[in-house]
């Protein structure tokens, strides 16, 4: 099959989308597909205006002669920016079908830096622009629900894993440390709630690993917290691994993909009990999620690292593949049979 993944997220943007469609990529070409990504590297962009880092591509009338000439048999449109409102149109216009993802909280990431935006307004945007989807993918069952309940129609579940192959725990399990690490992964933004943690009056250390808008008025403001900016490869293991608790205080993020690398690592997670955790972890198993923080950070540090890794390599990124595959239309409309897509 020839597939064509649109994404206004690429590298080298470091978060979780990036990371499941580096992933799902993988996935497919070793199954024999043969896929195309058209990302902000492939046009002109600017740089956003709220957030740097993020590329806005300019000239996406280009984006039509792209498709036509990689000529696919499927096309996912994985986010909701310029590239993937430029795809949809031209799509649109000559009745091909096509499938989509809801990878975050759009309107409470917008209500969040905008506090006069209603998340009705968010809400309406994704509904605009899913609406000819014929598959939206969704990470969760409950997103699935509350997504339904906004309005937006034709949902279907894709799940995320994890590379247990990169992130594993120690070869040779070291003893506790006397001194206990709170490690933060992630963007430094304002969505990602990170004061919840940071000003939170724990023992030992505390690590963040990320970058973002908010590190440099952070790193200010907590002097006594290390900041490492963005690690990859083995040094996020490293990160992991070293760390006696992931702390993940978002209240927004539709899944959290650092919490399964974490516990792949062995390290267990502390967050409050809202979607996205509630997905991921097991209560007192493989995380401790309580509506006081600290108390969740404190009470995570008791749990089996061994369990954890052991319960995050029931996960991998193959099945979310196939998943993946399964809900994907051909261009011409109709579903394709999943045992054609899956060989």
């Amino acid at each position: 099959m020839r597939i064509l993944i649109v994404s206004d997220a690429w590298a080298p943007q470091v978060n979780g989308v990036v990371t499941s469609l580096q992933a799902l990529i993988g996935e497919l070409h070793n199954m024999g597909h043969q896929v195309k990504l058209l990302s902000p590297a492939d046009f002109r962009s600017i740089p956003c205006p709220t957030y740097p880092e993020i590329p806005l591509v300019w000239n996406t009338w280009r984006v039509g002669s792209a498709i036509k000439a990689f000529q696919p048999d499927c096309v996912h449109l994985a986010t909701e920016g310029p590239l993937g409102w430029a795809a949809r149109r031209w799509l649109k216009k000559r009745n091909l079908a096509f499938s989509s993802a809801i990878h975050t909280r759009f309107p409470e990431y917008v209500s969040a830096r905008f506090a006069w935006i209603p998340l009705s307004w968010g809400y309406a945007y994704l509904r605009h622009f899913h609406r000819p989807s014929q598959a939206v993918l969704v990470t969760t069952e409950h997103l699935r629900s509350e997504f339904s309940a906004w309005g937006l129609q034709r949902l279907k579940l894709w799940r995320k894993g994890v590379n247990c192959q990169v992130f594993k725990p120690k070869a040779v399990e070291l003893e506790a440390q006397s001194v206990p690490v709170f490690l933060y992964v992630g963007r430094l933004a304002p969505e990602k709630n990170l004061e919840a943690f940071l000003r939170l009056d724990l023992p030992g250390i505390k690590r963040v690993v990320g970058d973002g808008p908010q590190r440099e008025a952070l790193q200010q403001q907590y002097p006594q917290v290390e900041f490492l900016g963005y690690q990859h490869g083995q040094a996020l293991t490293a990160a992991y691994q070293q760390a006696s608790v992931l702390v993940f205080p978002s209240l927004t993020d539709t899944y959290g993909l650092v919490m399964l690398e974490a516990l792949a690592c062995g390290t267990p997670v502390a967050a409050f009990a809202v979607r996205g955790p509630l997905e991921v972890l097991q209560q007192g198993i493989t995380g401790y999620m309580h509506e006081d923080l600290g108390k969740a950070c404190i009470e995570a540090l008791s749990l089996s690292r061994e369990r954890c890794a052991a319960e995050a390599a029931k996960q991998s990124w193959k099945v979310s593949a196939q998943e993946f595959l399964a809900e994907q239309p051909l261009v011409d409309g109709e579903l394709c049979a999943p045992q054609q897509l899956l060989t």
